[in-house]
């Protein structure tokens, strides 16, 4: 039986979900290493998964240098991501840390309308500012709230990713390879990493090391599998599939973690999970937005 693009698409981008899902499962259960060195295994594990399938085909192992700036400012802004994405997760419910760092999506309409010139209709800006509403729900900003700085972290995490898969979208319309950008991100990543790792390193446990290398293999897999969820379908078409992630992160918070996140979490979640459906509808003409787009 043939499966369309468009469903393999979907396909993808739930197993990346449920990869990425279980990269922060496994970040939280590696317990109090320093970020900083969970983040180095991440990229230093992918790294050679990454190199493994570049290497695979052989063609995809070199770029154009006129993309060497978006490669270099989509692994900064990855990195930083990262170590927000992590300190988040050490430090909230792991539902939490994933929504936030969920915010990713409303990040690129954002960046994509100010680099790339992409339209921004009203519509589309009033959406966005409906998530960053759901987005405080999960925060709770107040200085009374232990959890504002390690939520605000997990907010600038997705807004750096947001930022990051910007500079993907640019370098596929200059035709960057995805398996190379995964490839230079992950090395790039490692040898940024290291330096801060061996400054703050702490000696992990047989178990911790199991953890770090299950992390690094599932940011590989949720890596990969979102590249090829792009490659199939087109972002409009697809990006609401990756909020199972938040289904999985609960799931494993819970029953490994006892994780229970509160009313104001929830509430947060249906906000933006909400958001996501209202801009999956509208970028693909559903429902309300049939009519109008129509005229």
């Amino acid at each position: 039986m043939k499966i369309n693009k468009k469903y393999k698409g979907v396909i993808y981008i739930i197993l990346s979900a449920f990869c990425f899902a279980f990269m922060n499962f496994f970040v939280k259960l590696s317990g109090d290493l320093p970020t900083g060195e969970k983040a180095f295994f991440r990229n230093f594990v992918a790294f050679f998964f990454a190199l493994f399938m570049v290497l695979k085909d052989r063609k995809n192992f070199h770029f154009n240098p006129k993309n060497l700036g978006p490669l270099l400012l989509r692994s900064l802004f990855g990195v930083f991501g990262i170590l927000c994405n992590f300190y988040a997760i050490d430090h909230l419910v792991l539902s939490d840390a994933s929504i936030l760092n969920k915010m990713s999506p409303f990040f690129v309409i954002i960046f994509s309308f100010i680099i790339l010139k992409e339209r921004l209709t009203l519509p589309q800006g009033l959406i966005v500012f409906g998530a960053f509403i759901g987005a405080l729900f999960v925060i709770k900003p107040d200085f009374s709230n232990a959890d504002w700085f390690p939520s605000l972290a997990g907010f600038v995490g997705g807004a750096c990713a947001g930022f990051a898969y910007t500079m993907v979208r640019l370098l596929g319309t200059r035709g960057e390879k995805g398996s190379f950008i995964v490839l230079f991100f992950s090395g790039f990543s490692t040898v940024v990493l290291l330096p801060l790792m061996l400054m703050d390193f702490k000696m992990f446990t047989p178990f911790q090391f199991f953890a770090l290398i299950m992390a690094g293999l599932s940011a590989a897999g949720g890596q990969f599998g979102i590249t090829a969820a792009y490659t199939y379908a087109p972002a409009k078409e697809v990006s609401v599939y990756d909020y199972s992630q938040i289904i999985f992160a609960a799931g494993l918070g819970f029953i490994v973690f006892g994780d229970v996140p509160d009313v104001y979490s929830f509430i947060g979640y249906g906000i933006i999970i909400l958001m996501a459906i209202i801009m999956f509808a509208y970028n693909n003409n559903l429902w309300m937005f049939k009519n109008r787009k129509a005229k």
